[in-house]
């Protein structure tokens, strides 16, 4: 288990190193690639906005002997994601025959203002209409392939100090939100160390793995917050991503390790795992390596890259798969209670475990459809000035789902809790004849 924790964080900080670890002002290589339209990244305005755009090694090869390329027919605008759809129409139309062509893209920068022979060259481009937008490279000549350094910088003024702003224009909040949360997770820390501290009499290993899981995602936000803050001021994170990569790793494989060892009854309700148990762990934990990884490699990459669409379906594989395997350990702890609450005689207590088990598994299923359903719908549907929403939104669910955790898997000073009467024994026992009442 250490030695496959070791190499996990090998492979991340490894594909944190090699990858373009510039945030909000991205470099990125173009090869051989023939494709009509690239997009490099996308980026909120406000009234204020400006890009900066450096190619350098530009060069061109015509595989079939083709036409000499059209300077014209090369370059690169600015879209809004409305405005694309408009100009694939107008494509599909006839009107045009050219991305460059449209009067809905706004032109940056198209090749037939290269000095002679030149491969390169340096150009800004004002933005004055606030929206979200994307930056493509047309090339607008068949089979020609071209190849490209390509470094943009995108940023927002503020007139009214004069500083840049390198975070698109709905996510200019997300350090302060990261670092309130922050607060909260450490506020919640150092409760959690004076519950254990007054219950330690009835304290069980979970607890302590609870605690380790809450200090994690602290880690984990406030290293998110400085390396957005760094990004907002700077356009690069000095460093704080390889933190946040690190702790995020860590807090996505202890928190679905403690899911799992909860839904066992691990600990405060046996002191082992059984060997499917034992699976479920072996199972997870590599698959959050591989979701960890795909995660640095799309973040670093952007959202266009050639690869990216191919590790975006690898991240929603395996985290589905994580998201499954942790709900069979509670099926199979409920089950369990089931069966023994016909034999060992205490309906009372197995009453109050299975519902607690069943509530668990409840509130499981719908932390993980809210962060991963709906938090998805709400950035997609949300305007780009407010996408720090789903983050308060996703944020605010894990918020939640600890609390609950934490306050339904306390330590408790009576196990089992109360003393139970015949008359609550009795009513136990006929609640839990009702087999259908308890299924799943």
């Amino acid at each position: 288990m250490v030695a496959l924790y070791k190499s996990s964080l090998f492979s991340i900080v490894f594909a944190v190193l090699i990858a373009t670890v510039l945030a909000e002002i991205r470099s990125t290589q173009i090869r051989s690639d023939s494709r009509p339209t690239i997009p490099f990244d996308e980026f909120g305005f406000t009234h204020f906005g400006r890009l900066n755009l450096t190619v350098t090694d530009i060069s061109f090869s015509n595989p079939n002997s083709g036409p000499e390329p059209v300077p014209s027919e090369l370059g690169f605008f600015l879209v809004t994601n409305e405005a694309w759809q408009h100009v694939l129409e107008q494509l599909q139309d006839g009107e045009i025959q050219c991305t460059l062509h449209s009067n809905l893209v706004k032109r940056v920068f198209t090749f037939d203002q290269l000095q002679p022979s030149a491969r390169q060259f340096t150009t800004s481009f004002t933005v004055s209409d606030a929206n979200q937008f994307t930056l493509v490279f047309a090339n607008c000549m068949p089979n020609l392939v071209i190849s490209m350094n390509v470094h943009s910088v995108m940023y927002n003024f503020n007139p009214k100090n004069g500083q840049l702003d390198f975070l698109s224009a709905g996510k200019t909040a997300l350090p302060m939100i990261y670092f309130l949360f922050f607060i909260v997770y450490v506020l919640m820390g150092v409760f959690w160390v004076l519950t254990l501290y007054k219950k330690r009499l009835s304290v069980y290993g979970i607890h302590f793995f609870m605690l380790a899981v809450v200090m994690l995602k602290a880690l984990n936000l406030v290293c998110e917050a400085e390396d957005k803050s760094y990004i907002k001021k700077t356009g690069t994170a000095h460093g704080w991503d390889v933190l946040f990569y690190i702790f995020s790793f860590l807090k996505g494989i202890t928190l679905f390790t403690l899911i799992v060892l909860i839904g066992t009854g691990w600990s405060f309700l046996k002191p082992y795992l059984q060997d499917k148990e034992k699976n479920v762990l072996m199972i997870v934990i590599p698959l959050q390596v591989v979701a960890n990884l795909a995660q640095v490699v799309i973040d670093e990459t952007g959202p266009f890259s050639e690869n990216s669409y191919t590790w975006k379906q690898v991240f929603l594989l395996v985290d589905i798969v994580c998201c499954c395997a942790v709900l069979f350990p509670i099926v199979w702890s409920i089950k369990n209670l089931r069966e023994a609450a016909k034999t060992d005689g205490k309906a009372a207590v197995n009453l109050m475990k299975l519902t607690l088990f069943r509530q668990y598994y409840v509130i499981v299923i719908c932390y993980i459809y809210f962060t991963r359903v709906v938090v998805y719908a709400l950035e997609t549907i949300t305007s780009y000035r407010y996408q720090w929403t789903s983050v308060v939104a996703a944020e605010a669910a894990t918020l939640a789902f600890y609390v609950f955790t934490g306050y339904n898997f306390r330590p408790k000073a009576h196990n089992p809790y109360f003393a139970i009467d015949d008359e609550e024994e009795e009513a136990a026992s006929e609640a839990l004849k009702l087999e259908d009442e308890f299924e799943l």
